[in-house]
């Protein structure tokens, strides 16, 4: 059996190429495919099935283009209603690939159409390997809120996920190898672990989604606490389901003037800049909105740009706009209509309305919270980072919640923004300037920094108070 994993960190998504003789099967592939046909001609595979394990939300799947390039053909669970020539898989159906079958399992419980795939090679004696999809993570399980609108309450989906694990996954012998579609950072769980790969006795034993005895405890565990859904999450399923066009289809952005650019902004675009937090704070166009390439750039993108809106992208150089384009596209982002480059210090945005951001450190922080100076801390992090240790007198709003929150922190205090490392403050530092909200810092290094040197943080519950006056 050959076995290649394609991680895919900015969007914590791993996609598998699985091969045996002359055959191969691609297992939840990401939008941009080339590389899977370049391995599968170097290992000598021809493609013959494109396997998803569901009908992603997170981004979107390059099934239809890869198999417009290869003739393989394209497999979802049965209660997926694919619109496009698929194979409809049920439970209990076999696949086969050289010598190994691929038996599928319908596993419902993260969507309804969820399926497994249990890939055992009849050649070898060497332990089946489980296709887990979205149903089982290394850590975690499958979040089962994300259907909602089609009519499936998130308990109904936690209990359909007990019945699945339960009743099939679990009873896999724990030898058997699990490989995801996801790790840590995926919003589709909220525990996930940053291993790549385990083993089903492994999970029964580590795994606290499965520690419940009951399926009440289960779905009462599940249905708690999980992270923000991104918007543009409804849109990727149904991209999906209809298959999305190739990349080639994509426009290509060109460089903009900078009356250009204000056209554009007169027509209800966004600047969206790209730079890291330092380049951003050290003079950018007035209103834009900073989501550096070097963090979770894309699911921030979707979830914070109301789908549809055009984008100017304000980067240092092309190669960062070209990375950009393809990052927002593999999750249904296509609305890029030109770029600004603008290396640090340069003059190639002059023409536009030019600010600088305000930066504090945690030492500065620290003595201006010592002086009990009038002094606001706002921490963007998700309520569970706050509550397991934030800044003494930080409140606490969630950057996904930032938008519609923003009375609360309305006044004329100073504010200092945190977060666990500066990416997601400067992001909050760009919305609150979007939105009026003056004398603002980025604290540099965030909570990391705080936490290096040797400053102390409490652990308290998530405050909703509002802290305008």
């Amino acid at each position: 059996m050959f076995l290649k994993q394609f991680y895919l960190g900015c969007l914590a998504h791993g996609s598998y190429l699985i091969g045996s003789g002359v055959e191969a099967a691609v297992i939840d592939p990401q939008r941009d495919v080339d590389q899977y046909i370049e391995v599968a001609n170097k290992e000598g595979f021809s493609i013959k099935y494109i396997i998803e394990t569901h009908l992603h939300a997170d981004f979107v799947s390059g099934h239809k283009e890869l198999a417009e390039k290869t003739g393989a053909a394209i497999v979802f669970g049965a209660k997926a209603v694919a619109e496009f020539p698929h194979i409809a898989a049920k439970d209990g159906d076999i696949l086969k690939i050289g010598t190994i079958n691929l038996s599928i399992l319908e596993t419902p419980g993260h969507t309804p159409e969820s399926i497994c795939i249990l890939a055992n090679d009849t050649a070898e004696k060497n332990p089946a390997k489980l296709f887990s999809g979205d149903t089982l993570f290394i850590g975690d399980v499958g979040r089962p809120d994300l259907v909602g609108s089609k009519g499936f309450s998130a308990s109904e989906m936690a209990g359909l996920m007990y019945d699945s694990l339960h009743e099939k996954i679990l009873k896999l012998p724990d030898e058997v190898e699990v490989f995801p579609a996801h790790g840590a950072g995926s919003l589709c769980g909220k525990h996930l672990s940053n291993e790549r790969s385990s083993t089903i006795g492994s999970e029964k034993q580590f795994n606290y989604a499965l520690k419940p005895t009951t399926k009440e405890a289960f779905i009462a565990l599940l249905t708690s606490d999980q992270p923000e859904v991104p918007a543009y999450f409804l849109k990727d399923v149904e991209i999906n389901r209809q298959g999305a066009s190739s990349l080639n289809n994509l426009p290509c952005p060109q460089p903009l003037a900078p009356a250009e650019v204000t056209k554009e902004l007169q027509q209800g675009a966004t600047i969206l800049d790209i730079r890291n937090a330092t380049d951003y704070a050290s003079g950018h166009v007035k209103g834009s909105l900073n989501i550096g390439l070097g963090g979770q750039f894309a699911s921030w993108a979707g979830t914070l740009i109301e789908l549809g809106t055009p984008i100017v992208l304000l980067a240092n150089d092309v190669e960062q706009v070209d990375e950009a384009v393809m990052r927002l596209a593999r999750i249904g982002i296509e609305t890029v209509v030109g770029y600004v480059e603008s290396t640090r210090g340069s003059s190639n945005i002059a023409g536009l309305d030019i600010e600088h951001s305000s930066v504090i450190s945690v030492d500065e922080l620290k003595r201006a919270i010592e002086a009990n100076e009038d002094l606001l801390v706002l921490d963007v992090r998700r309520a569970g980072e706050y509550e397991a240790g934030h800044i003494p007198k930080a409140i606490n709003i969630p950057l996904a919640e930032l938008p519609v929150r923003m009375a609360e922190i309305a006044g004329n205090s100073p504010l200092a923004i945190v977060c666990a490392s500066g990416y997601r403050s400067s992001i909050a530092k760009s919305l609150l300037d979007r939105g009026n909200v003056s004398y603002s810092m980025n604290v540099l290094g965030g909570t990391s920094a705080w936490n290096d040197a040797g400053y102390g943080v409490q652990k308290t519950k998530a405050t909703t108070a509002k802290t305008s006056g």
